[in-house]
């Protein structure tokens, strides 16, 4: 990447949709050192490019872009205002994708396809949407706003607004504020989320211990009456 004055202004302003989201940002020109400022300073020419028709000059760019940063944005890619990702390493985001604004991505995200559709064969990210790490949200679906998906999480249907998704496939275990199956409530980070299958597997425990239960006294029920026919 080539520091010019447009790369310069460019990184500046991101410095607020940083300072938001990275505790870790301590100084201004600490903006210059994460990987994502350059590979949306690259993607952002590479669109206008693709946007022309000048499809392989655009590729080119996201291309150099992913091998230096490890993030790669395909050109073709609709990317709304204050966008962050955090480290970015492994960020994969593909052609039609659509990405609402002040949406956060972490490392090992993937905005990709299933493999069997074409035109629109990528996710939509609406507004103030959060990704966690190693996430997966493939095909042509839509995240509604303000939702959440939880690290390592792979999401393969519609995920309603003001949403929480965690698990493989993903499931929705929040909406609206209320607690969705009867899920714990809990804070919203990226680790504190509770596992649908962990949940499936103690609620089948329980279920287990009460009819072990169950089946107990109605033996002993049937013990007291044949001793009182005897």
């Amino acid at each position: 990447m080539i520091f010019d004055l447009g790369f310069r202004k460019f990184a500046k302003s991101q410095y607020d949709t940083i300072k938001r989201r990275d505790p870790a940002l301590k100084e201004e020109r600490e903006v210059f050192l994460y990987p994502y400022v350059k590979a949306l300073y690259g993607y952002r020419i590479a669109h206008e490019l693709y946007q022309k028709g000048d499809f392989y000059n655009a590729r080119k760019i996201s291309q150099k872009m992913a091998r230096k940063t490890g993030i790669e944005i395909h050109p073709g890619a609709q990317i709304g205002e204050g966008f962050f990702i955090d480290h970015g390493h492994g960020v994969v985001i593909g052609e039609t994708a659509i990405i609402g604004n002040n949406v956060t991505l972490y490392q090992g995200v993937t905005l990709g396809g299933t493999g069997h559709e074409t035109g629109k064969r990528h996710p939509t990210i609406k507004d103030n949407v959060m990704i966690s790490s190693g996430a997966k949200v493939l095909g042509s679906i839509t995240v509604g706003e303000n939702s959440k998906i939880g690290a390592g999480s792979v999401v393969v249907s519609d995920v309603p607004p003001n949403s929480t998704v965690v698990g493989v496939p993903g499931k929705v275990i929040k909406r609206d504020g209320e607690r969705v199956n009867r899920i714990q409530s809990f804070d919203l980070d990226q680790i504190d989320l509770p596992n649908p299958i962990d949940m499936d597997i103690e609620k089948l425990a329980r279920e287990n211990a009460e009819l072990r239960q169950a089946l107990q006294t109605f033996i002993e029920h049937c013990q007291r009456n044949e001793r009182r026919g005897r």
